[in-house]
């Protein structure tokens, strides 16, 4: 890391960081973050894609993003009820964040 870096680091408030790290801590939330980075799905759609989590933890991670900013819910007045969740225009900078992480990991994969 040059010092320039290191410079812009330390001009980084304490709660921006706070908030930043509510955001893309937890097991599961950079991978949600992946799977709406597509297009907007149901509970059930996301359910399928991330068969490792469990369905408790899947959705308190959707309400936790939701609450966070990060994660749209949209209810349909249909029956049987639909509700999809999408990433807000906020979580969509997220996303080359995501993609340098991603190149992080391959890097580390070659090792």
């Amino acid at each position: 890391m040059n010092a320039n870096n290191t410079e812009n680091l330390s001009e980084i408030s304490q709660p921006v960081l706070k908030r930043t790290l509510d955001i893309i801590c937890g097991k599961w939330r950079l991978y949600i973050i992946f799977q709406l980075s597509k297009q907007d799905y149901r509970y059930g759609e996301l359910r399928r894609m991330i068969p490792e989590v469990s369905e408790k933890v899947l959705i308190q991670e959707l309400k936790t993003l939701v609450s966070l900013g990060v994660l749209q819910k949209r209810s349909y007045n249909e029956v049987p009820p639909r509700v999809e969740y999408g990433l807000t225009p906020k979580a969509r900078e997220i996303l080359p964040v995501l993609k340098e992480i991603a190149t992080i990991g391959k890097t580390f994969l070659d090792v």
